[in-house]
């Protein structure tokens, strides 16, 4: 498929294909045998690699941890031990975030009560 119909299917712009590209975490092919075009066609792999891309940005993974996913995943043969990994540090880094959030979530509610309370100063 080319990158039109690639980008219907996956939901994602043109721009952000040929940027995952560019990083290497996506690959399109050209055909040789056409040399008056750069046409690039993708198969399902690529769709499969873009729904993980999609799928660990949602979750808060940064590309270069993303790029390190889909290496282990599609390019190493035991894959497990360095994923697992991964997404171990991931579930640490958002408990210690939702430990934050809690944290600065009971400092706003002190201050809205003492606002409430005319008691600022």
């Amino acid at each position: 498929m080319l990158i039109n119909e690639l980008s219907k299917k996956t939901g994602l712009s043109i721009h952000t294909i040929r940027y995952y590209e560019n990083l290497g975490m996506i690959k399109g092919l050209t055909n040789e045998n056409v040399k008056s075009n750069n046409y690039k066609h993708y198969d399902a792999n690529t769709i499969e690699r873009l729904e993980i891309i999609i799928e660990a940005r949602e979750v808060g993974f940064s590309l270069a941890e993303i790029k390190k996913i889909l290496t282990s995943w599609f390019e190493t043969i035991d894959a497990k031990p360095e994923t697992l990994e991964l997404f171990q540090a991931k579930i640490k880094e958002i408990d210690d975030k939702m430990k934050y959030f809690r944290q600065t979530k009971r400092l706003l509610e002190k201050v809205c009560e003492k606002i409430q309370n005319n008691d600022l100063q």
